[in-house]
């Protein structure tokens, strides 16, 4: 896997420092509540740096969700799998290592805001793309040679798919931070998980 240099790991920094600053002032105010200047005066950054990473403020706040996920670690997951894994244990190895609880959270309650200010929306869309891109660039250069073309692009659709509705709440897996009432019987996110992937293991 690709090993960041020490200038991309600065500039991931300074981007993290301009998401995060822009999510808590969208927390704190709304999303109308604030402008640009406003972040990068938080951040400690110029606006100029804030356009080299962000094309607006939704775009920032949006962003802020990718910090939560463990890329060091999914290199640390993979290393561990036996020879013989398939794209479905992969895939399901990279999901465990991604969707944290605080990557959960960080999402829901990017969702509630997008219910608030509908602009944010396709932003967030964006952010959840890109982390099924590097899961899709992951099993393709692990597998692009043993499996037809197009299998990987199926099974990361077909997961990726389903987690989304989790964090849109429009299925009853507590997440946390979620404050309402669940169902005595709701399955945990690793166990809705779970049964996904076994659903595509073992068929429909």
């Amino acid at each position: 896997m690709h090993k960041p240099s020490l200038r991309e790991i600065k500039k991931e920094a300074t981007a993290h420092a301009l998401a995060e600053a822009a999510f808590e002032l969208a927390r704190e105010r709304g999303l109308d509540g604030f402008v640009v200047e406003d972040v990068v005066q938080r951040a400690g950054y110029s606006r100029r740096t804030f356009a080299n990473h962000f094309a607006c403020k939704e775009e920032a706040v949006a962003v802020s969700a990718i910090s939560f996920v463990a890329f060091d670690d999914a290199e640390h997951v993979l290393d561990e799998l036996p020879e013989e894994s398939t794209p479905l244990d992969v895939l399901q190895q990279l999901l465990q290592t991604q969707f944290t609880a605080a990557l959960l959270r960080k999402l829901h309650e990017l969702v509630l805001l997008a219910e608030r200010y509908p602009t944010l929306e396709p932003y967030i869309l964006n952010v959840f793309r890109s982390l099924q891109r590097a899961a899709l660039e992951t099993l393709e250069a692990l597998f692009a040679e043993r499996y037809p073309p197009g299998y990987c692009h199926m099974i990361v659709g077909a997961i990726y798919g389903a987690v989304m509705p989790v964090v849109e709440g429009l299925v009853e897996v507590p997440l946390p931070g979620r404050t309402i009432a669940y169902a005595a019987d709701a399955p945990t996110f690793e166990q809705y998980l779970d049964a996904a992937f076994g659903y595509l293991k073992r068929g429909f």
